[in-house]
């Protein structure tokens, strides 16, 4: 009989010992977002599992640490292969431990989806001494991977990696960023840019008697996107430099204007 639900309703070591006291044969699908795992139960025994590039008991331990997400138990499946050979009670002994440290991880690494970043200080005046697994760790932090980017690089698991990367954020020499903050960051790179742009094109057809209203316009755009505008502020200042060029240049100028504004967002 399949059945279903939630992870932060039901943790998965507690669903896998329900499942597996029955002695059922078949297929767990987790997902969490666009995260999808599989554990494979064969007479209530786990045999195989994957999430990610994890294979096999890193697999179920990675999978442990979800504490949102859904589940579904869909009974007779079996995998083509065998990756885990310990007992159930040794892995769910092991998946509690490591369930236990990720909530004390938690608290500096709320999400294994989380980019970290180095962390500058010109007032540190401490030696720095890292060890061999944080100097590692510092050769593939370039402020685009995430934690298990990271993971994956390494050929080792989110929760390696958040382990030692607890202490580096703890001592200030690492820093983390939601991935969603960083797509924003560079959205609005993109925006400033084009605004940029778009201000020399203005300079050009209305000329420099208009410089300090092109400016105003141009400041105000920069103020916008920063506040998450975005689009809006750009086409405000767009909107405005056409108004400015019919004033002092006329309809044939500002038509040529918003043609090559055109243009260059098309482009972009």
């Amino acid at each position: 009989m399949a059945f279903q639900g939630s992870l932060k309703e039901l943790p998965l070591p507690d669903i896998i010992q329900l499942v597996s006291v029955s002695g059922k044969t078949g297929k767990f699908t987790l997902s969490r977002d666009h995260d999808r795992g599989y554990i494979y139960l064969k007479n209530g025994q786990m045999v195989h599992a994957t999430v990610g590039e994890l294979v096999g008991e890193e697999a179920i331990y990675a999978l442990a640490i979800w504490n949102q997400g859904d589940f579904q138990f869909g009974p007779g499946e079996e995998p083509d292969r065998q990756t885990i050979t310990k007992s159930n009670t040794n892995l769910l002994m092991e998946a509690a431990r490591r369930l236990d440290e990720w909530r004390v991880l938690s608290k500096k690494v709320p999400s294994v989806d989380y980019i970290p970043e180095l962390q500058v200080r010109e007032s540190r005046h401490e030696q720095i001494t890292l060890n061999p697994q944080e100097w590692l760790l510092v050769t593939r932090i370039d402020g685009h991977r995430s934690i298990a980017d990271i993971g994956k690089v390494l050929n080792i698991s989110s929760f390696e990696v958040a382990k030692i990367l607890y202490g580096m954020i703890t001592g200030e020499l690492v820093a983390l960023k939601k991935k969603s903050e960083f797509v924003r960051d560079e959205e609005s790179g993109e925006l400033v840019d084009l605004a940029a742009r778009i201000r020399t094109i203005a300079e050009e057809y209305i000329g420099n008697s208009a410089h300090k209203t092109i400016e105003k316009h141009f400041l105000r755009a920069l103020d916008g996107i920063m506040s998450g505008d975005g689009e809006q502020a750009v086409d405000a200042m767009v909107t405005e430099f056409e108004k400015t060029a019919s004033l002092l240049r006329g309809l044939a100028v500002t038509e040529q204007l918003r043609s090559r504004i055109s243009e260059l967002r098309t482009a972009v």
